[in-house]
């Protein structure tokens, strides 16, 4: 038996890191437990070649949110952010290209070389969306409400949200009710005429999901990703450093306060006693003592596999099972001996310091989901490509770069097969034969590459159904309804017991907004609960 502590965090993510940090800063003894040997869950950087660094899973922080940065102290901790411009530039295969400016003058300039009509409605476009995204963030930024309502305070909850809903004005309330279940694609295309546009802005609705743009509900994606970062259409925030500085500014905020941190702690069971929490068990067999336990981990991990079966109820049991937790994304790393040259884009890099998109039209994107849909790796991708060592020449040796690629759609179960050697060196060469038609001298750069694939993310990271996202961003996966109805406040049903990583609300992304919120459960009823 350890000490006893007032908090146990089960998941050095960044989420788990928040919570830990909010927690140790509101005065509890903090214990963060992880099962790797390094810190950071799926946002860290880590050597895949000798010399060579890369991010494992995102590459852009999709704008950690500002509460998050400002009442942790990052900056003062070692955060260090960019604001890329272009933040990202899409490719044709004609040779031209459209850049997305962090100004909106300047995307303007950019989208006129396709189509004056989609530059002169950009600016409406980014203020409509923002307006919408701030109604999302106000309910970001708290436990989600109880619906229906039971208690005084859940029916006062639902009042303020209703305000804030008619706040919206009555002509942008009813668009804004007609956005939120509509498809990426009809969205898309009530604004716009450009191909590219359309498929650029696609692609950050559907980043992360089993679905295409054309699927109802898509649109909310893209709200929820402008909601959740404060970030407005076309920009995009990436830590200086690679996404292993954030976690280890996170760290170092949490360490700072008086949190532990153990890494190679794998936690092998929660230990529930009379329907409360007493603490975790780890695989060592030690018990380490506390009456409150944080899981970063997926739901269906964390509830299906560290709980005992009598936990639980078998209607819960039943609705946790019934998470659609379906990865579809992996990262193919590649250790380069040039700067690739991209045609119609200057050979200095100049243009590459953001993302590099393939996602030409909503049905090229749709195409690509389609083959997943089949158990099959998109023959033509959705790819997002990074080259770090432009901003950070200490990712690579020098002369030399990384290339980090974002893949879309690559499902978690395959048809033929399953993810080994052959599969990954497959798609790895997919994805250099498909970059090289845009960089011609890509392919004989390569000295190396490495593949992350859902089987990954889940083995390694711990992420059922190799899923970053802990459980589909659909609508009937979201607010109230998040990780299953009934239970969106971040407690579970042992007394004692939170949720606090991306299956918790509001969902995915690197925001540590589900982490602070979590923490802000634990503070203002420390022992948990059931539902009122």
């Amino acid at each position: 038996m350890s000490g006893a502590y007032d908090a146990v965090v089960i998941g050095a993510g960044h989420n788990g890191l928040v919570a830990a940090a909010y927690l140790a800063r509101a005065g509890r003894s903090v214990l963060v437990v992880e099962r790797r040997d390094v810190i950071g869950g799926a946002t860290a950087t880590e050597e895949f070649h000798p010399g060579f660094r890369a991010d494992v899973g995102p590459h852009r922080m999709h704008g950690l949110h500002p509460s998050v940065i400002g009442e942790l102290e990052l900056t003062t901790h070692g955060l260090l952010v960019r604001r890329p411009d272009p933040s990202i530039v899409a490719l044709l295969a004609n040779g031209s290209h459209l850049a997305l400016r962090t100004g909106v003058g300047a995307t303007q300039d950019e989208i006129a070389k396709f189509s004056h009509r989609d530059a002169a409605r950009w600016p409406e476009f980014v203020s409509r969306m923002a307006a919408f995204a701030d109604f999302l963030a106000g309910l970001y930024e708290q436990a989600p409400p109880v619906v229906p309502p039971g208690s005084r305070g859940e029916k006062l909850q639902l009042l303020k949200l209703a305000a804030r809903a008619r706040r919206q004005g009555k002509d942008q309330l009813p668009e804004l009710l007609r956005t939120i279940p509509m498809s990426a694609a009809e969205l898309l295309g009530d604004w716009f005429e450009s191909d590219v546009l359309q498929g650029t802005l696609a692609a950050r609705a559907v980043s992360g999901l089993s679905q295409g743009p054309m699927a109802a509900g898509t649109a909310f994606h893209l709200l929820h990703a402008l909601a959740a970062s404060g970030e407005r259409v076309g920009m995009t925030l990436v830590p200086e450093g690679g996404m292993g500085s954030l976690a280890k500014a996170l760290a170092r905020a949490a360490e700072a306060r008086g949190a532990e941190i153990r890494t190679s702690q794998a936690v092998d069971r929660i230990a529930i006693n009379d329907g409360a929490v007493e603490g975790v068990v780890l695989a060592d067999g030690s018990h380490i003592q506390s009456a409150t336990v944080l899981s970063n981990a997926d739901p269906r991990h964390t509830m299906l596999e560290l709980l005992e079966p009598d936990c639980l109820t078998p209607d819960f049991r039943h609705a946790v099972r019934n998470i659609r937790l379906r990865g579809v994304c992996a990262r193919v790393q590649l250790a380069i001996g040039e700067l690739p040259v991209f045609r119609g884009l200057s050979a200095d890099g100049s243009r590459l310091h953001g993302c590099i998109s393939i996602s030409p039209s909503v049905e090229y994107l749709e195409r690509a989901c389609d083959d997943a849909k089949y158990g099959c790796v998109s023959e033509a991708p959705y790819l997002e490509a990074v080259i770090p060592s432009l901003r950070d020449p200490s990712l690579a040796p020098p002369g030399r770069h990384v290339m980090s690629v974002f893949v879309q759609y690559a499902p978690y179960e395959l048809k033929d097969g399953s993810w080994d050697d052959r599969t990954r060196a497959t798609l790895a060469r997919n994805v250099v034969e498909t970059l090289s038609e845009y960089a011609p001298n890509l392919a004989t750069a390569v000295e190396a590459s490495s593949v992350v694939t859902p089987a990954d993310y889940e083995s390694v990271f711990g992420m059922s159904g190799g899923d970053p996202q802990h459980g589909e961003m659909t609508l009937d996966q979201a607010l109230f309804m998040r990780p299953v109805p009934g239970w969106a406040g971040y407690r579970l049903p042992p007394r004692g017991l939170y949720l606090c990583g991306a299956g918790a609300h509001p969902g995915g992304g690197v925001t540590g907004i589900p982490g602070r919120n979590a923490a802000r459960a634990v503070l203002q009823r420390p022992h948990g609960g059931d539902p009122a």
